[in-house]
């Protein structure tokens, strides 16, 4: 019965899921398009809400589609109160609803995710601090990126 199951239900989540990842890159780029400086300048007004509510609200419905139910229990630290957000072990997809819940902070991902077709945009959007594994001064750099950026009394987002 569950193997029935799971076989209907399998074809609707996989077309929903596909709709909500196109309206997710379709919002991404809206609201990067035509920005100045390719993530060195922080998204402001109507782009960064855009992409804090739409993409927060579209991934929160894609978990729920593939059928994860997450309820938080306590209160989320505000940007003022926390520049940065930590997460660990950060090794799978559930990363990303921990991103959904706060909000879609930057995050901090490799330099190669970047150029990924479709999922690289909608990362783009978050305004991610790159981190280039060939760069032997990568770690140098990520560092004073995040540093900077939580020192930036909230011009940029929360970094996760």
């Amino acid at each position: 019965q569950a193997v029935l199951q799971g076989t209907i239900l399998l074809p609707p989540r996989v077309i929903c899921s596909g709709f909500i990842i196109v309206l997710a890159w379709l919002a991404a780029s809206v609201a990067t398009f035509r920005h100045p400086g390719k993530g060195s300048v922080p998204l402001k007004g109507w782009r960064r809400r855009m992409i804090q509510t739409t993409l927060s609200c579209l991934t929160r419905t894609l978990f729920s589609v593939m059928g994860f139910q997450v309820k938080v229990k306590g209160k989320i630290a505000s940007l003022q109160e926390a520049p940065i957000f930590v997460a660990a072990p950060h090794s799978s997809f559930f990363d990303a609803i921990i991103s959904a819940l706060t909000g879609m902070p930057s995050i901090v991902s490799r330099a190669e995710n970047l150029s990924t077709p479709v999922f690289g945009k909608i990362l783009r959007s978050l305004q991610p601090v790159s981190v280039s594994r060939q760069d032997p001064n990568s770690r140098k750099n990520t560092v004073t990126e995040i540093t900077k950026r939580a020192l930036s009394k909230g011009q940029w987002p929360q970094v996760i």
